[in-house]
């Protein structure tokens, strides 16, 4: 398969940026991958070519009609300076499944994972290996078609860039403070809650805007029907641990199935730690933490793997858990995944591909 991606080489390497202050997605690589889909050829001209800028018409669909889907994934230098990645195969599912949602084209997920592996290979100077810091890895479809008719676009544009990063929270593992939105919607059932779909991301900035003028890191979504029932942290799954018994939302269609929140449950399964997953309402949780049951509380997501949360407020009755401390779930979860990651420990569940 190599043989079908074409590598339009650059003369010369971009600096790279200072390991120790690079934030998060500030800086982005020499090469990308593409590709492009017409309804009559179908996903064609899969190429690598240098980082550049994306021409596209006034009238491409992807600006009126907003068919586009994304994933991030990354990758990590292990302890024996190997490259390696993080279940991507169950991220170019995933970006399937969120196409599907939204009438884009299927990709070839095995065209898909040896452009990403070249481009990582080609890209691997890139990688930082300082603690905590990672190549994130942004896979995206949009629709191109130059028309203003509502309907799906016949032209559609895949790409990979690639973004050398450091902690998604300038202090990793620091417990964050979050708000419970009551107002704002960011999806429903029967919608496209469960696709990773940008309109999701843009429909989430009011209520984080809202919190932020507050002093509050994240936004926690209720069901949009009755709210009432526990969905997601921004752009991260959570948990609930009580009375140490694991619960996390039950996916309903309205919100994301997270990598990370699969691999949590697969590891408390494998540590034989009850976890269920259930609508979870949101009174049950204030009236757990006013019992003292309440002992974590953690969000899950790729950008910041873990991150423990120390603040809940729901209709100002605010919650402290865990003393604001870092809970020893959280940490021994976030330590097994990087450990992993960075081939400190066994990957017993097959979740790496080394490169």
């Amino acid at each position: 398969m190599n043989q079908l991606i074409d590598i339009v080489q650059i003369p010369s390497r971009k600096p790279k940026p200072d390991p120790s202050s690079i934030g998060f997605g500030n800086h982005f690589t020499d090469y990308m991958f593409t590709m492009d889909f017409e309804e009559t050829k179908g996903w064609y001209n899969p190429r690598i070519v240098p980082y550049e800028s994306i021409i596209l018409d006034p009238s491409s669909s992807v600006f009126h009609y907003g068919q586009a889907v994304l994933e991030g994934l990354k990758a990590f230098i292990t302890i024996d300076n190997q490259i390696c990645l993080f279940r991507p195969d169950k991220h170019i599912q995933r970006l399937n499944i969120s196409s599907e949602r939204i009438c884009i084209p299927q990709v070839n997920e095995k065209l898909v994972l040896e452009a990403l592996q070249q481009l990582i290979r080609l890209e691997k100077e890139w990688i930082p290996n300082l603690e905590g810091t990672s190549l994130y890895i942004r896979p995206f479809i949009i629709a191109t078609e130059a028309q203003l008719g509502v309907k799906p676009s016949s032209q559609y544009k895949f790409v990979i860039i690639l973004s050398p990063v450091g902690p998604y929270y300038s202090e990793q593992l620091k417990p964050v403070k979050i708000y419970v939105e009551n107002d704002y919607a960011r999806a429903v059932e029967g919608g496209v809650g469960s696709a990773k779909t940008s309109g999701n991301y843009a429909a989430s900035l009011k209520a984080q805007e809202k919190a932020k003028q507050m002093d509050y890191d994240q936004v926690l979504w209720l069901d949009s029907k009755e709210k009432k029932y526990v969905e997601e942290v921004g752009s991260m799954n959570i948990f609930f641990k009580i009375n140490g018994e694991v619960l996390t939302p039950k996916l309903n269609g309205s919100f994301l199935g997270g990598i990370t929140r699969d691999s949590v449950i697969e590891l408390l399964k494998y540590w034989d730690i009850s976890v269920r997953e259930e609508r979870i309402p949101i009174e049950d949780i204030y009236k757990y933490y006013l019992k003292g049951e309440l002992e974590e509380i953690f969000g899950t997501g790729t950008a910041a793997v873990i991150s423990p949360i120390g603040e809940l407020n729901w209709n100002n009755k605010r919650m402290v858990i865990n003393n604001n401390k870092l809970g020893y779930l959280s940490q021994k979860l976030f330590e097994a995944i990087t450990d992993i990651q960075l081939g400190k420990g066994y990957d017993k569940f097959n979740w790496t591909l080394k490169i």
